[in-house]
């Protein structure tokens, strides 16, 4: 039996989940135009279990070689630019090997200078490829100074020859658009220089929160296999109090179903939503995955804001 999730990205097969791809309808279309563009959100919003079926799905087409990977690996890095791309370029390798076919995998990197290993492995993979290759860049804020500096100009630098030596579309995944980089380079804007990092951008798509429709759909798979019903009410309840915020609308129903209890025979009722909202966001939570670390966070992104009379804690 599937289950809401609230951990990390969605698997169709564990997970109630809305249709990923619905999600960013856009990004078909812009890697068709040979774009490279940003997708930003704040955590845990389904950013990840996007982007992955986009490429799953772009693979599985025949048309692309596309591939999703996380630049997390660079993060401890910091400024030593060249252990990041080290770093990134060994999950890209680890991936590829994981999800696509060996015709399609890159080959081994070039020996070349540390200023540039980046471009010169993608355009290596580029020119050994039979398909145009589309990558997913998932956590880029999480390179700073140097390291994010030297990835977003060398994408730059090898923009002019896609796609047949260089990948042909890109999207950089992240928490912010990429106007907001400077804060990831240390809070100096100076340390960017002059120029834009990524003026080759085509758009910058924000990944959009669940739409009435799409709670009362994702509610209503639970519904399908278990036979539990949410009433009409309980689905406009949690769509107000949530404002359709995925990792909320998820939460809310985990809740109601295994921390309330509420008995599979009955059915999920506006009252029991709103003890668990009630629970989930005034409890005194703690730590780096806590709500309350979320709520300010999007909030400080602009993206999101406490519905009705919720406040947030100073402290998270």
């Amino acid at each position: 039996m599937r289950r809401f999730n609230t951990a990390g990205s969605c698997l169709p097969e564990y997970h109630y989940m809305v249709p990923a791809l619905s999600r960013l309808p856009e990004a078909p279309g812009l890697v068709e135009q040979l774009g490279y563009f940003v997708v930003y959100a704040p955590r845990q919003t389904g950013k990840t279990t996007a982007l992955r079926a986009l490429a799953r799905e772009l693979t599985a087409a025949g048309r692309y070689a596309a591939l999703h990977f996380s630049c997390e690996l660079g993060e401890a890095s910091g400024d030593d630019y060249a252990a990041a791309q080290r770093g990134v370029l060994q999950e890209v390798r680890s991936q590829a090997e994981l999800v696509l076919p060996s015709d399609l995998r890159p080959p081994p990197w070039p020996e070349v200078s540390e200023a540039n290993l980046l471009k010169e492995a993608l355009a290596a993979w580029a020119r050994m490829c039979p398909r145009p290759l589309v990558l997913f860049f998932d956590e880029i804020d999480a390179l700073r100074g140097q390291s994010l500096i030297s990835v977003l100009r060398q994408l730059r630098a090898g923009f002019t020859q896609r796609p047949a030596v260089f990948p042909a579309s890109v999207a950089l995944c992240g928490l912010r658009d990429v106007r907001d980089y400077k804060a990831a380079a240390g809070g100096d804007p100076s340390r960017l220089g002059t120029a834009s990092l990524f003026n080759i951008k085509l758009e910058s798509l924000r990944l959009g929160d669940f739409t009435p429709d799409e709670v009362g759909e994702l509610y209503a798979q639970h519904t399908a296999e278990t036979g539990q019903e949410f009433t009409p009410e309980a689905v406009d309840r949690a769509v107000e109090l949530t404002a359709g915020q995925p990792w909320l609308v998820n939460a809310l129903a985990r809740e109601v179903i295994q921390k309330i209890g509420v008995p599979p025979v009955e059915p999920i009722t506006a009252e029991q939503v709103e003890q668990a909202i009630d629970l989930l966001v005034r409890w005194p939570w703690a730590g780096s995955d806590g709500i309350r670390r979320w709520q300010r966070e999007a909030v400080e992104l602009k993206v999101w804001r406490p519905p009705g009379n919720l406040t947030l804690s100073p402290k998270g």
